[in-house]
């Protein structure tokens, strides 16, 4: 089925996760520190995180945020299990790019349903292989394999700036770009990217459409606000 690392200080918790995980067939490892984590992930790479925010030391944050940044491990699906959950801490869990965020107390059919989903999102083999690997558009390329975005500051320049966005920042500029001019929803975007019923506020892809626009420079204009719809990216002239 997988190997899954749970990065949680709780033992109780961490019991349960990894009980109900290895009753699905899971190999499963636990960490009680991000620092363990880490570690444990750069000896060997699980299949899947799940991951609690307030650990000692390197939080969960920290860990998700270093993870995501390394080429090695970004494509690892992180699903944060934690008591938080203020807006703010569901934002700030999309920011670093983690996959999926699901609130203590939990029900543990519904967390598996969740770790099961995640890995799903992780990709299937088959399908990416017919998935456009670079897409461009507007001066704008998407690279899917290398997960780069590159962006010409002003049309008809050969010039090219590379923008560093957040995993959560890629896929909504991915899926924006594969459906030109068309109108989607805050919460249809949320479908598409992190799948049914995430459980976020249309603030927070407000908070993420904001700094893809900052990161995008001049090209971030091309992300056009439909008041009263949601979001599109500009179709082709």
């Amino acid at each position: 089925m997988g190997y899954v690392l749970i990065v949680e200080d709780e033992p109780d918790i961490l019991e349960l996760v990894r009980y109900n995980l290895e009753k699905e067939g899971f190999s499963v490892r636990g960490v009680s520190s991000g620092e363990a984590a880490l570690n444990q992930v750069r000896k060997a790479p699980p299949d899947l995180i799940v991951l609690d925010l307030m650990l000692p030391g390197v939080n969960g944050w920290e860990v998700c945020r270093e993870l995501k940044q390394d080429v090695l491990y970004r494509s690892i699906p992180v699903v944060m299990l934690t008591a938080r959950t203020e807006d703010s801490d569901v934002v700030a869990g999309l920011e670093v790019g983690a996959d999926d965020y699901v609130t203590k107390p939990f029900n543990p059919k519904v967390l598996m349903a969740r770790l099961r989903a995640a890995l799903r999102r992780a990709g299937d083999p088959g399908e990416d292989r017919h998935r456009e690997e670079r897409i461009s558009i507007h001066g704008i390329t998407i690279d899917i394999t290398r997960h780069q975005v590159t962006c010409k500051a002003e049309a008809g320049e050969n010039h090219t700036t590379a923008i560093s966005l957040s995993a959560t920042e890629f896929s909504i500029l991915e899926f924006l770009s594969r459906n030109p001019g068309w109108v989607f929803s805050r919460s249809r975007i949320i479908d598409a990217i992190r799948g049914e019923d995430y459980p976020v506020t249309e603030r927070s892809v407000d908070v993420q459409i904001l700094g893809l626009r900052r990161k995008l420079g001049t090209c971030g204009q091309l992300i056009e606000t439909v008041r009263g719809v949601g979001y599109r990216l500009k179709g082709k002239d």
